[in-house]
């Protein structure tokens, strides 16, 4: 039985980020000597509460998805540190990372090319069972199928191969595979993105019925903020490799502080035809991660920049309780 019992207080901080960078090198040459650094992620810092979803969203290329991996160390993180449980992770070695690692957890984006085609779906499941040598060979087999009846699937599915299932079905087995660890912490990477809409909807009550059911905590990657708006108890916005904002859902939806976030959130679509929204349109194109611009990384497409956020980058500050925004304009 997946069963999950913790005795940790909800709401106290379970993962902890700080200063976390990502860079990427680009080699050129007859020698592919290091030319320049992509700068996927630059001195990022954030908390994730235990039982809570912390919703990160952004332009594509923001560096999301290397945030989320790179708190599992899928991706080994340039610098900075991740804490969980007040451990940091980023230094320690494999074996003790290795233990970890059943308690963290991530759901891919693609639910076709994140399944083997010459696996069977129940080996799938069953193979963190394998690789932590947890129970006995009918325990494991015992574990795989309640993780897969918990997720809407049924027994006889273990002996299928992914191609004989939906994208909708193929994502609900990804969420089995992650849940079978019974882990704590669950990055969802953009999981829903490529399902039909409707079965967006299936699977994001089934995420939210999972984590009130086994205590669980998400950090929800994607870049729809109607999906982050519904799951999501706060929210952080990204933008080029940066934090600009953080703040709790309603204070955020309601009351965006940076002007990124503004011009996000009037795209959001209204379903009443006679509603009016004010847009915000931005001009120009993201800068690249290679050579970003000096000061604040939004200061050119900004509709409300000065000279000092072009010179100076500005502190990712709290100024309002439990709202953290990275802008010279917001007092």
């Amino acid at each position: 039985m997946v069963e999950k019992v913790t005795d940790k207080k909800i709401g106290s901080d379970l993962i902890e980020v700080k200063n976390l960078k990502k860079y990427f090198p680009v080699r050129g040459g007859v020698l592919q000597r290091v030319v320049n650094w992509v700068k996927a992620v630059d001195d990022v810092s954030f908390t994730i509460r235990t039982g809570e979803t912390l919703g990160l969203v952004g332009e594509s290329g923001c560096g999301k998805t290397t945030v989320g991996r790179s708190i599992l160390r899928l991706i080994e993180p340039t610098d900075g540190s991740v804490c969980y449980e007040g451990q940091n992770i980023v230094d320690i070695g494999q074996n003790e990372l290795k233990s970890i690692r059943r308690h963290m957890q991530i759901i891919f984006q693609d639910p076709y090319a994140s399944l083997d085609p010459r696996v069977l779906i129940g080996d799938t499941v069953m193979r963190g069972l394998n690789i932590h040598k947890i129970g006995s060979k009918e325990e494991r087999w015992d574990k795989m199928i309640d993780a897969m009846e918990r997720v809407g699937l049924r027994d006889y599915h273990a002996r299928r191969f992914p191609h004989e299932f939906s994208g909708g079905q193929r994502q609900r087995i990804g969420i089995a595979r992650a849940l079978v660890l019974q882990p704590e912490f669950i990055v969802c990477d953009e999981p829903v993105s490529a399902l039909d809409v409707s079965i967006q909807s299936q699977v994001l009550n089934l995420l939210k019925d999972l984590q009130e059911e086994l205590k669980l905590t998400y950090l929800f990657i994607s870049h729809d903020l109607s999906v982050v708006e519904h799951i999501s108890h706060r929210v952080a916005v990204m933008y080029l490799g940066k934090m600009v904002e953080l703040a709790g859902k309603d204070a955020l939806f309601n009351d965006p502080k940076h002007p990124y976030t503004k011009a996000l959130m009037s795209a959001i679509p209204i379903a009443d035809p006679r509603a009016k929204r004010d847009r915000v349109i931005l001009k120009g194109d993201v800068p690249s991660p290679l050579n970003p611009p000096k000061g604040c990384r939004f200061h050119p497409r900004c509709p409300i920049a000065v000279e000092k956020c072009s010179q100076e980058e500005p502190e990712f500050r709290e100024v309002s309780p439990d709202h953290w925004v990275a802008c010279w304009m917001v007092d």
